[in-house]
């Protein structure tokens, strides 16, 4: 069975409906990396028929994108490229965001920074456009309409296709829209956190724009492979999250064992039917599914093949609000 494919938004842009995600391939808050895993696991994805590849500058500094660029070399035809900027170490401009490898990050979105690290991506990527841009975080001292201006220019110059925004509210998406096309959000989404169906899902589907969901298996937690006794080491970000508390992953363990026989009628695993899930929903155009191995990367795939029974649907979206209510509830 092939991949599902989508438009992004009215670009004209299509790409499969799961994405693989590199944040960890970057080796920032994920407890270390491997290079030539992540390369295979790019190369696996799109063996697959996984077109859809998403990375970032902040990722490692540099460093998915670099990877990308590795992996995809001698394939660009085959991959619709996202990357993002507004998430810069070179400039104390802008608004502080977090320290990464001992650089302070700013969030800035100011014309002339969004067209140099556009430059920098393309040269990391080894391409000379990319099929959709995304302003990573919101800059709340540059006003929006200078940024989707410095996006439109650069669109019709052709080194972007498309034009994505992330880690935003109604107020802001409404700016953007007002500014000119807007193709895509980028934002957290899955059965754990779906505050995205308030507001933004409507507004989208308003104005047919796609939606990507990134953290669809919940940072792994929804992946079925990461029982009570997993520790957390290094700079791993779920170290001290409140959700992957040993009690939350035994309601989560729970709730895998309810998606067994749904599982097992596909011939896959419960995490496969998790992403199947995310797609499924009204006005999710996207899932990113990360993957630090060729295997994770198959698995991810085969889950854009599953499609889920009216009756499959019913029975998870009972068992989520059985089983998880407490997990998404944690602070």
């Amino acid at each position: 069975m092939a991949q599902l494919i989508r438009e992004i938004g009215k670009s004209g842009v299509s790409a499969s409906a799961i994405g693989l995600g590199t944040w960890a391939m970057g080796g920032w808050m994920w407890g270390g990396h491997d290079d030539a895993n992540s390369i295979k696991a790019i190369q696996a994805s799109i063996d697959a028929g996984i077109s859809l590849i998403d990375t970032a500058p902040a990722y490692g500094l540099g460093r998915a994108e670099e990877l990308v660029g590795q992996a995809i070399e001698g394939r660009r035809d085959q991959v619709v490229i996202a990357t993002k900027c507004g998430m810069v170490w070179d400039t104390d401009k802008g608004n502080y965001f977090v320290d990464e490898h001992d650089k302070k990050i700013h969030r800035y979105l100011g014309a002339e920074s969004v067209r140099a690290e556009l430059e920098s991506s393309l040269k990391r990527l080894r391409t000379d456009y990319i099929d959709l841009y995304i302003t990573h975080w919101q800059d709340p001292t540059t006003p929006i309409a200078e940024t989707m201006g410095a996006l439109l220019d650069l669109k019709r110059e052709g080194k972007i296709r498309s034009i994505g925004i992330s880690n935003v509210n109604a107020g802001e998406m409404k700016q953007y829209l007002a500014a000119g096309q807007l193709d895509c959000i980028q934002e957290c989404y899955n059965m754990l956190e779906r505050q995205l169906e308030e507001e933004l899902v409507p507004l989208c589907l308003e104005n047919n724009v796609a939606v990507l969901s990134y953290s669809s298996m919940a940072l792994g937690l929804l992946s079925g492979k990461i029982g009570p006794d997993r520790v957390f080491e290094g700079d791993d970000l779920r170290r001290d999250n409140p959700k992957f508390s040993v009690e939350n992953r035994k309601l989560v363990a729970d709730f895998m064992k309810v998606l067994l026989p749904i599982a097992d009628a596909h011939n896959v695993e419960p995490g496969q039917i998790v992403i199947a899930w995310t797609i499924a929903q009204k006005g999710i155009t996207f899932s990113l599914c990360g993957a630090r191995n060729a295997q994770q990367a198959l698995e991810n795939a085969r889950a854009g093949e599953i499609v889920l029974s009216s009756d499959e649907l019913a029975i998870i979206d009972q068992a989520i609000a059985a089983h998880l209510g407490p997990v998404a509830r944690a602070a």
